[in-house]
C-alpha cells in the first residue's frame, strides 16, 4: 500500500504520524546541547539554540543571557512546562521574600524606610537559630536547677510544716498491750512501744531482761492477750549491744505481737522463755551457736549448728574466722 493509499484510507492517522513527538523533540535539544559541549555545532543548529524564543524573551529590563533563555527552552520542551524550582533556587527566593517581608514590616513600624543591614538582621539565619538554641538549653537548665533546689527545701522544711500523719489502727492494741504489762508485771517493765508499720502495723514492745519471763506468761495467760503460739525467735547483732527478737500470735483473738529482749555485748544474757513457748527450746539454741548470748533457765544450751569445739561465733560483728577460706 503506496503512502497515497494510506492517506486517502486515514488521512487524520498520517497525520498524527507525520507531527513530531516530544521524545523526538528531547533526542532533538538533547544532541544539540551535547554537540555545544563538543564544540562541533554547525552554524545553522548554533542560530538555533541562541536564538530566543518569543514566548521566553525578558520582560522589561530583565537581561537574561540568550544561553540561560535558550537552557530554559529547552527544558520546558523536555519537561511540557516551566523548569522545576530547585532547593538552592527555593531557598534563595524564600530568604528574599523573607528579608522584604522584613525589611516591609520595619519601614511601616518606623514610619519610613529601614536600611537593608537592619532588615537582614531581623530575619533568622542559621548563626542566630544556634544562638536561640542556646539561650533556649541555658534557660531550660536554669529551670530545672530551679526545680531541684525547690524539692530540696520541700525535703528540708521542717517537719511541724506537714500535716499530721494520721494514727495507726493498731495504736489503741499497742496501748491497751503496755497498760496490761505494766499493771501485771512491773511499772517500768516496758522500755518503748512503737508501731511496726512495716510488719502490718504490729504492736512492739521492748521489755527489760530482768521482767521477761514474768512478761511472756503474761502473753501466754492473760485473756486479752492469749498469744500462745510463738512463731519465731531470732538473735540480732546491733552492733552496741544484742537483742532477741520474739514474734507472737494469739489465733482465738487474730491478734499479732512483737517483742524485743535488748542485752549487752560483753557479757550477752536473755532468760530463757523455753518453759513458756517449748518452741523457744531450739531457737534460743541456735541463737546462742550462733551469737553467743546465754539463755539461763534453758535445759539444754548446747551448740546445735557448730561442732562443740568450735571458736566464737559465727554471725557476730566482731567474730574472726579461724581459717578465712572456710
Amino acid at each position: 500500500m503506496t503512502d497515497k493509499e494510506k492517506e486517502k484510507k486515514d488521512p487524520q492517522e498520517a497525520d498524527i504520524q507525520s507531527k513530531p513527538t516530544k521524545s523526538d523533540e528531547n533526542l532533538e535539544a538533547n544532541t544539540i546541547e551535547y554537540k555545544e559541549k563538543q564544540g562541533i555545532l554547525s552554524k545553522e543548529e548554533n542560530k538555533e539554540l541562541h536564538t530566543i524564543p518569543e514566548e521566553v524573551k525578558p520582560a522589561g529590563n530583565d537581561t537574561a543571557s540568550p544561553a540561560r533563555s535558550s537552557e530554559r527552552s529547552a527544558s520546558e520542551k523536555g519537561t511540557g512546562g516551566p523548569a522545576p524550582e530547585t532547593p538552592a533556587s527555593g531557598a534563595a527566593q524564600r530568604t528574599d521574600a523573607n528579608r522584604a517581608a522584613a525589611r516591609s514590616a520595619a519601614a511601616d513600624e518606623s514610619g519610613g524606610t529601614v536600611p537593608a543591614a537592619a532588615a537582614n538582621t531581623a530575619v533568622p539565619t542559621e548563626g542566630t537559630a544556634a544562638v536561640d538554641g542556646g539561650d533556649k538549653a541555658k534557660a531550660a537548665a536554669e529551670a530545672r536547677a530551679a526545680r531541684a533546689a525547690a524539692r530540696a527545701a520541700k525535703t528540708a522544711a521542717p517537719a511541724e510544716d506537714a500535716p499530721p500523719k494520721p494514727p495507726s489502727p493498731n495504736q489503741p492494741l499497742l496501748d491497751r498491750l503496755v497498760e496490761i504489762l505494766k499493771g501485771e508485771v512491773a511499772g517500768d517493765a516496758v522500755d518503748e512501744a512503737f508501731i511496726n508499720e512495716i510488719d502490718g502495723h504490729r504492736p512492739f514492745v521492748v521489755i527489760r531482761g530482768e521482767h521477761w519471763v514474768r512478761a511472756a506468761e503474761v502473753f501466754l495467760q492473760h485473756e486479752e492477750l492469749q498469744c500462745g503460739y510463738l512463731r519465731s525467735v531470732s538473735g540480732v547483732d546491733l552492733g552496741n549491744q544484742l537483742e532477741v527478737v520474739y514474734h507472737l500470735l494469739s489465733i482465738p483473738l487474730r491478734q499479732e505481737y512483737g517483742v524485743r529482749v535488748r542485752t549487752e555485748r560483753e557479757a550477752p544474757s536473755v532468760p530463757s522463755v523455753a518453759s513458756v513457748w517449748p518452741t523457744a527450746d531450739w531457737n534460743e539454741r541456735e541463737i546462742y551457736d550462733l551469737l553467743g548470748i546465754e539463755f539461763p533457765g534453758h535445759p539444754n544450751l548446747t551448740r546445735i549448728m557448730m561442732p562443740d569445739e568450735w571458736v566464737g561465733h559465727p554471725l557476730r560483728k566482731d567474730y574472726e574466722a579461724y581459717d578465712p577460706e572456710v
